[in-house]
């Protein structure tokens, strides 16, 4: 197993267990997952709060059924505070390409 095909099997269990994107609105903007992260700052600001962390990405070798590391990813957690009257935004960049944008439960 190649490591593209490994990160992309990490890539799609993320995308499987977010729930549907959603949109928000920042001024006269309407941010989206189609974005880049430099067009979200540009549009929205810089958010709330920021969490990052690396990820090792690992595949199971064939000839021995031991898990090999095979790469990292950097997944980062950005929320936007939209004051009392609506829910923080939770944006999931992966990678530096933005991957989902759900409201904070």
């Amino acid at each position: 197993m190649n490591s593209s095909f490994a990160l992309g099997t990490v890539l799609l269990m993320l995308a499987s267990t977010a729930s549907a994107d959603e949109n928000f609105r920042c001024g006269n903007w309407i941010a989206s997952s189609d974005m880049t992260v430099e067009e979200l700052v540009q549009k929205c600001g810089e958010p709330t709060s920021r969490k990052s962390e690396i990820q090792e990405v690992t595949t199971r070798n064939r000839d021995n059924g031991l898990m090999v590391k095979v790469g990292e990813t950097q997944i980062e957690i950005w929320t936007y505070d939209r004051g009392s009257n609506a829910a923080p935004m939770v944006v999931t960049i992966v990678d530096g390409r933005i991957k989902s944008i759900d409201r904070q439960k």
